[in-house]
């Protein structure tokens, strides 16, 4: 079996991924049966919690995430958005079904502080045979101030047949 990820052949299979539904793999990477992709590593956000059609990622954007104006940069916005609205779309497929990015929006509406934690939130509106739409937004993990929202649509591949 190939690997999850090519740089670390000691992960989990992708096919292993497959075997469950995107709750129960979203589940098993939530504690930890599931490697978290490596972005989430370098990026400091992590999966907090996992309901069907509902996901909220925890992070914090660290030295690295900086624009050259000495602010965090848009893409870190971006990236933990990215990965909470598709692991939403990904909590609601069946055994056997990935997703992929087809485009997906943000809007930045305040600053967050460097090593301010936040939390993102995503929700499915639909979940069907081909696509997934959901809607998500970054908050302080202290004060519950809005800093960005997004949205997403997600292409759903369903499994080949054999």
């Amino acid at each position: 079996m190939p690997p999850l990820y090519a740089n670390s052949p000691d992960q989990l299979a992708l096919d292993a991924i497959r075997s469950m539904s995107g709750l129960e793999s979203m589940q098993a990477m939530l504690h930890g049966e599931i490697p978290h992709p490596p972005i989430a590593e370098s990026l400091n956000f992590r999966l907090d919690l996992v309901e069907r059609g509902r996901v909220v990622f925890r992070g914090a954007p660290e030295f690295g995430a900086m624009n050259p104006m000495g602010a965090v940069h848009g893409g870190w916005y971006g990236a933990i958005l990215d990965s909470c609205l598709g692991c939403a779309v990904m909590s609601t497929l069946p055994k056997g079904s990935v997703y992929t990015t087809l485009e997906y929006k943000v809007n930045i509406i305040r600053a967050i502080a460097l090593g301010a934690e936040v939390l993102a939130e995503a929700r499915v509106s639909h979940s069907g045979r081909t696509t997934g739409i959901a809607s998500g937004e970054i908050r302080g993990a202290q004060d519950g101030k809005l800093y960005a929202t997004g949205s997403t649509t997600s292409m759903i591949f369903a499994p080949a047949a054999r």
